[in-house]
């Protein structure tokens, strides 16, 4: 780890409508509300230079935030983020895939990982039990999926942000997605990872932790 972050507290934040132990006692209806959520969520836990890091979904949530509740950001990193293009249907059409591939024998999943572009079929068991745990027992009230964020909503977010894109991403079209991102996003770090899949922490996790250490540590010691 990196000398700037060995005595930083790293809190992992259950999202909304997601399998965890928080309750959600208010309907979320837009970007302000989520964005107003983990305002709450930051002021409670006493956080004012937050580097918020997102994958997915999450990335979603980290990019909205820096559109509409920045006050207590000190960076955003995007993990093959939700918001820089509509969600299109293979994305759909590869979960559910994916969730017949994980009821077959293991010896087979290998093959649907590399066809599917899915590390978390062949990922070992202890990681993926409470992901499945929550996928049989869970059930979310109705959420959209992630809207893409409208140019002049990129251009806004004016955080130092670092965005690392699969290059088999099953959400996004890579390169379309990074020159969207370059393009808009004031002072962007963006970069495509090369063969990995859209659950990039699991296939790469190195790289994965090295760019945003080394991220992180630029933006503290700048």
């Amino acid at each position: 780890m990196l000398p700037a972050m060995r005595s930083s507290p790293v809190y992992a934040v259950d999202t909304i409508d997601d399998p965890g132990r928080s309750v959600q006692r208010a309907v979320v209806k837009d970007s302000h509300d989520n964005a107003a959520w983990l305002n709450e969520v930051f002021e409670g836990l006493g956080l004012e230079r937050v580097h918020l890091v997102g994958l997915s979904y999450g990335g979603w949530l980290a990019l909205n935030q820096a559109v509409y509740g920045a006050d207590r950001l000190a960076s955003i990193t995007l993990l093959d983020p939700g918001g820089l293009q509509k969600v299109p249907a293979r994305f759909l059409v590869g979960m559910v895939g994916g969730l017949f591939a994980m009821a077959l024998p293991r010896r087979w999943r290998p093959w649907f990982a590399r066809v599917l572009a899915n590390h978390a079929l062949i990922a070992p068991p202890r990681m993926m039990a409470p992901i499945l745990l929550g996928t049989r027992t869970y059930r979310p009230s109705y959420r959209p999926a992630a809207r893409p964020f409208t140019d002049d909503e990129l251009r806004s977010a004016r955080v130092p942000a670092l965005v690392l894109l699969a290059g088999r991403s099953t959400l996004l079209t890579p390169r379309d997605a990074l020159a969207r991102v370059r393009a808009l996003v004031p002072g962007v770090r963006a970069e495509i990872v090369p063969g990995a899949g859209h659950g990039l922490p699991l296939e790469a996790p190195d790289l994965v932790n090295a760019r945003v250490l080394r991220f992180i540590d630029s933006e503290v010691q700048a």
